[in-house]
């Protein structure tokens, strides 16, 4: 028996619309004008012979009663859809693995290390995705994210892959500069400090002050001024050419403290509030290529014997 389906476009269309309750931010997540989404919903109403939305001059679009029921419906079912298409596409490309990770990490710890999971598992090719935002797993063509946070992911496997601690880094020509020798942390007072910008999102990330104030010397330094970046590796590379003295961690920093680009000039660390977690799925988790990955993860981070 035939089935009686709706236009996917329009269905598309309304979905967007009805989670928004905006054609104007529907059509962004759909690369199309507003204009486009209100003639695509229209169209959708048309074939149902039912109104899904009440216009509203002043205010946009509002859901009628039909119409939430509706997307109450279409939203899983269009999660379905889209997940049943991950599956076939996966299974064609059975050798591809997504990651999903923010940009310091995989310049600088991720990215130095795929030339030994190409050994190791030279079945798999990785695709690495950079993005600043929580992945959904549900909507995205991800397998596995790496996420910096506290380790709370509902739904979600998760497994610790690094801790981290945070300390000062520079050149060793800074270091050991005659005129202004770094031996102490309150000998930071004679030089740059270079700061990395941090969104709202980190609210406890530890900053300049806070080191300051761990190391007992925040009324001897001012961490007002000085060069800001909006990236780790960028204040880490502004360290490496001599430019001033970064807060790094230990994470982002091992590549370049083992090749002496940069140094430590002090021993005193402060612990992070957030870690890096390995996160994918429940359903997915052993599945052989995420599996096989998380395991190279966890031994690379010496979370397990290789």
């Amino acid at each position: 028996m035939a089935r009686r389906l709706p236009p996917l476009k329009a269905l598309r269309a309304f979905e967007a619309a009805a989670r928004h309750l905006s054609f104007e931010r529907a059509g962004e997540e759909l690369a199309v004008t507003a204009g486009a989404v209100a003639q695509q919903v229209k169209a959708l109403e048309a074939w149902l012979g039912v109104s899904l939305f009440d216009r509203l001059p002043s205010r946009g679009v509002a859901l009628t009663s039909a119409g939430r029921r509706y997307a109450a419906e279409l939203g899983p079912l269009l999660d379905g859809l889209a997940e049943a298409t991950r599956r076939v596409q996966r299974s064609e490309d059975g050798r591809m693995l997504t990651v999903s990770t923010i940009p310091s990490f995989a310049l600088n710890w991720l990215i130095p290390r795929l030339g030994s999971l190409r050994a190791a598992h030279p079945d798999l090719d990785v695709r690495v995705q950079i993005s600043q935002e929580r992945t959904d797993f549900s909507r995205e063509d991800v397998d596995v994210a790496i996420r910096y946070g506290q380790g709370r992911y509902p739904g979600l496997r998760s497994d610790l892959l690094l801790e981290e601690t945070f300390f000062p880094v520079c050149s060793a020509a800074l270091m050991n500069d005659p005129a202004r020798p770094l031996r102490e942390p309150a000998d930071l007072r004679h030089h740059t400090l270079l700061h990395e910008e941090i969104g709202p999102g980190i609210p406890f990330y530890v900053d300049w002050p806070k080191w300051l104030a761990s190391a007992g010397v925040a009324h001897l330094v001012d961490a007002t001024h000085g060069p800001r970046f909006s990236h780790t590796f960028l204040a880490l590379q502004a360290a490496a050419s001599g430019q001033g003295v970064a807060l790094a961690t230990s994470v982002l920093a091992d590549q370049d403290l083992a090749a002496g680009r940069l140094v430590r000039p002090f021993a005193h660390e402060v612990r992070g509030a957030y870690q890096y977690y390995i996160v994918c799925p429940e359903a997915a988790a052993e599945r052989p290529k995420i599996a096989a990955f998380r395991a190279w993860l966890l031994q690379q981070a010496g979370r397990v014997s290789g």
